[in-house]
């Protein structure tokens, strides 16, 4: 079993149980088709990481639970919503400009449509931003460092954070896992930290999110909607939610083209 497929498993147990609110090792040996013992561990992994609550012989979701996966498997999740959105992202940088990136997925897909786009600066904690653009004329790259982060392929901590707040960049592009009509939300204490350094940095602060992280919370507060310069959304937003964002910042409906 490799690295991506047993956080693929999780990801399938950590969705079975906040589905039905509760559920046993053998329900769950049996929907992923690994042994009792295996799934105990992947429980207990959930369980460290704040996603689930163990009990005998089985787990419960805690009330705000959002999973983090690893960068491999969030890669291939929502790629056409996070494709729309970062080309919409994209027509807000002009060549000149300043961009500090985070580390989501949908932010790698809006870099990679920047690689082109000299003369720009970019900063960034994203160990793929940063190889993406290496090698390209005409872009000067600062890279954040800090603590490396497997699960983010990416650099958190105090040091990053230190980093991120000696600079004063033109535009910050984020994501995070969760938000509602009045807040953004994300499970990681470190994260958070790095997100709310990069969005106080940046004279004009974009958030990257598609219609699954909406309407969820997470454990840690990111930052109030209001905050924000510009939400960018897809087209798998509900009319309810996406009227009550509109109060509170200025939000684009990205088509994904069907």
């Amino acid at each position: 079993m490799t690295k991506t497929s047993a956080e693929a498993r999780r990801r399938l147990i950590a969705d079975h149980v906040v589905e039905h609110g509760t559920a046993t090792g053998a329900d769950l040996a049996q929907l992923t088709g690994v042994s009792l013992m295996t799934v105990h561990r992947d429980l207990d992994d959930l369980e460290r990481r704040g996603v689930l609550r163990r009990f005998r012989g089985g787990a419960s979701a805690l009330p705000s639970t959002v999973f983090e996966s690893n960068l491999d498997y969030r890669l291939g999740v929502n790629t056409a919503e996070k494709n729309a959105i970062a080309r919409a992202a994209a027509e807000l940088v002009e060549p000149g400009m300043s961009v500090m990136l985070d580390d989501s997925t949908t932010v790698l897909a809006m870099a990679g449509l920047l690689a082109d786009m000299a003369p720009l600066t970019v900063v960034t904690n994203a160990r793929r931003v940063v190889d993406l653009f290496t090698d390209r004329e005409g872009i000067r790259l600062i890279a954040l460092g800090g603590e490396y982060s497997r699960t983010h392929d990416s650099f958190l901590g105090v040091p990053c954070v230190e980093a991120v707040e000696a600079l004063s960049v033109d535009l910050v592009a984020v994501s995070t896992s969760a938000l509602d009509s009045r807040m953004a939300y994300h499970q990681e204490q470190d994260v958070v930290l790095v997100k709310r350094a990069m969005l106080t940095s940046a004279a004009r602060k974009v958030m990257l999110m598609d219609h699954t992280k909406l309407a969820r919370t997470a454990l840690h507060r990111v930052g109030p909607v209001s905050d924000l310069d510009h939400l960018i959304v897809d087209d798998g937003v509900g009319s309810d939610l996406l009227a009550k964002l509109r109060e509170r910042t200025q939000v684009t409906v990205a088509p994904t083209g069907g």
